[in-house]
C-alpha cells in the first residue's frame, strides 16, 4: 500500500509504540458507510483527520475546508464547529479556514517517512497548500523533524521543498532565514519604541496615526509599532496559563491587539485610560487578572448539556464584541 492511501495511528504514546494501518479508502467502502454513522464529536473527528480521504504524503498537512469535512462527515456546520474547537484547544490540531489548510503537528512522530525518496516524494504534494504562515509554521516543525532522521533524511528534505518552491533548496533556506531576522529587527524595533517612549503621552503618539499612516516597517501603523504585542501576549500567558497559549502571533492577531490596546488607552474606565505604555502594561495585566477570574472564560464554569466548557482565547479576548463584554464583567457572577 502507498503512503498515499495509509495513515498510521498512534495507540500507545511510547518508545516502542504500537501502529495500526488503516486504508483512506475505507471512508467510501459500501460496507463502512451502511454502518450507523458517526456521531458528531471530538474524538469523532479526531480519527477523521489522521485518516480520511483529505489526507496526503505529507504527514499531518493538507488542504481542505471546513464545509467538505462536515459535508464527507455529514455533520452540520455548527457540530464539526464545536468538535474542530475541542480538538484545536487541546493543541492537537491546527486550521487557517481562509487558506484552507489543517495541520496536524504531531503527524509526523507516528507516520515517519520509510526512506530519504519518501520525503523526495512530498515535493509535488507541498506546491499545492495554499501559502499561509500556518505552511510556514508546518515547514519548521516538518524539517526539524526531518533533520532528526539524519543526514541522508535532512538532504532529501531540502532537495524536495527547494523543488517544490521553484527555487534552489539553499536559496530557499537562505530567504526564511533572511525573512526571519527581518521579523526579529521588525520585533527589536517595535521593543525599542516602547522602552523609548515608555513615559512619554501616550495620546500624542496614538494621534500621530493620523497624520502619518505609513512607517518605514512595512505600512505598519505608529499605533501598532508603539504597542508592546510580545509583552501583552506575555502578560496573558502568565496570568492566564490553563487558557490556549497564542503559538501563532501573525499579523491579523498584531492588528487585533494594536486595535484594543489603542481603543483602551482612550476608555474613561478602570483598568483603562492609560496615558503612557508603562501604564498600559500594568492595565492589561489588570485586565487579565480579572478575566482569570471568571469561570466562563477559564473553562471552569458548567457547560451546556453536551457540550464541552467554553474557553476564551487571545482572539476572543482582543475582538471588539469580546473585549467589550470582558471589560464590563458580563462574564463573572457578582456582574452587576
Amino acid at each position: 500500500m502507498s503512503a498515499k492511501t495509509i495513515s498510521a495511528v498512534e495507540v500507545v504514546p511510547v518508545a516502542k509504540a504500537r501502529y495500526r494501518k488503516i486504508e483512506v479508502r475505507m471512508w467510501g467502502d459500501e460496507k463502512f458507510c451502511a454502518l450507523s454513522p458517526i456521531q458528531p464529536s471530538a474524538q469523532a473527528l479526531w480519527i477523521f483527520l489522521l485518516t480520511g480521504p483529505h489526507t496526503g504524503p505529507i504527514p499531518g498537512l493538507f488542504r481542505s475546508g471546513r464545509a467538505a469535512m462536515a459535508e464527507e462527515l455529514n455533520w452540520g456546520p455548527e457540530a464539526f464547529e464545536e468538535a474542530f474547537r475541542e480538538v484545536f484547544q487541546q493543541g492537537m490540531a491546527q486550521a487557517d479556514w481562509k487558506a484552507k489548510v489543517v495541520w496536524i503537528p504531531n503527524a509526523i512522530k507516528c507516520n515517519r517517512p520509510e526512506s530519504p525518496n519518501v520525503v523526495r516524494s512530498w515535493a509535488s504534494e507541498w506546491a499545492l497548500i495554499p501559502e499561509c504562515d500556518l505552511k510556514r509554521e508546518a515547514y519548521e516543525s516538518l524539517r526539524a523533524n526531518i533533520h532528526g532522521l539524519g543526514e541522508a533524511y535532512g538532504k532529501a528534505f531540502e532537495e524536495a521543498f527547494g523543488k517544490a518552491s521553484g527555487k534552489p533548496s539553499g536559496k530557499t533556506c537562505g530567504n526564511q532565514e533572511q525573512e526571519q531576522e527581518q521579523e526579529q529587527e521588525k520585533s527589536l524595533a517595535a521593543n525599542a519604541a516602547v522602552d523609548n517612549c515608555a513615559g512619554a503621552p501616550l495620546i500624542d503618539l496614538l494621534g500621530a496615526e493620523i497624520g502619518n499612516s505609513k512607517d518605514v516597517t512595512k505600512g505598519t501603523g505608529v499605533a501598532q509599532l508603539l504597542c508592546p504585542t510580545d509583552r501583552i501576549v506575555r502578560a496573558y500567558h502568565e496570568v492566564m496559563p490553563d487558557n490556549p497559549r497564542v503559538k501563532v502571533l501573525n499579523n491579523g492577531r498584531r492588528k487585533s491587539i494594536a486595535a484594543r490596546w489603542k481603543e483602551a488607552a482612550r476608555l474613561d474606565c478602570k483598568p483603562f485610560g492609560y496615558s503612557t505604555v508603562a501604564e498600559g502594561l500594568a492595565a492589561w495585566r489588570a485586565f487579565f487578572e480579572v478575566c482569570a477570574q471568571s469561570e466562563f472564560l477559564t473553562g471552569r464554569s458548567k457547560p451546556q448539556p453536551g457540550k464541552p466548557p467554553f474557553v476564551a482565547d487571545i482572539d476572543f479576548l482582543m475582538s471588539p464584541g469580546g473585549f467589550s463584554k470582558c471589560l464590563e464583567n458580563k462574564y463573572h457572577r457578582d456582574a452587576a
